[in-house]
């Protein structure tokens, strides 16, 4: 195989068109014919230099054309939103469940505490009146001649708490 570069073509141009005259109809010319002679040569030594500076310049030109390697750089501005695992949601779910049920109870106390006020001003308003209830009846049995009944054992224990009762029992060995 024969293998011709691009240097051992243009080298074969120029060494033609110098040294081989060639006719007007691109022919050698025949042995007992007259060529052009050196005109000729210098004819084509110039076409073949003006067509290498031509080549030249084109190829110079095409590179200049594409020139340089450009660089963009560009700055996104899409957020993306953390990567969070199964584990991770679930914890968040159970925390806004927590902070939901800590501020239901804490409603619920609040209401409790206003209901326990209420509760406890209507008590002292009827221990209150209760007192009245009790100063004027004493009033009345008083004004009256009643004497106040005694309270007796049985009375008493009913009204006393239990752990009263226990230490009444011990405190009077007579009775029982």
């Amino acid at each position: 195989m024969l293998f011709i570069t691009n240097a051992d073509f243009f080298e074969s141009l120029i060494f033609r068109a110098c040294f081989l005259p060639i006719n007007k109809y691109g022919l050698k010319p025949k042995k007992g014919e007259k060529g052009d002679g050196p005109m000729r040569t210098r004819k084509n030594l110039l076409a073949v230099s003006v067509a290498l500076v031509c080549c030249v310049l084109v190829v110079w030109f095409s590179t200049a054309i594409q020139g340089g390697q450009k660089t963009y750089e560009v700055h996104p501005q899409i957020t993306l939103p953390e990567y969070r695992t199964d584990a991770a949601r679930a914890i968040d779910a159970y925390e806004r469940l927590m902070e939901r049920y800590m501020d239901l109870m804490e409603m619920n106390v609040i209401r409790i505490g206003v209901d326990v006020q209420g509760f406890a001003k209507r008590l002292d308003s009827i221990d209150g009146k209760l007192t009245e209830l009790s100063k004027r009846m004493a009033r009345i049995e008083k004004a009256l001649g009643i004497e106040q009944p005694k309270p007796t054992a049985k009375t008493l224990s009913q009204l006393k708490p239990a752990g009263e009762k226990a230490h009444k029992k011990s405190s009077q060995p007579g009775k029982g």
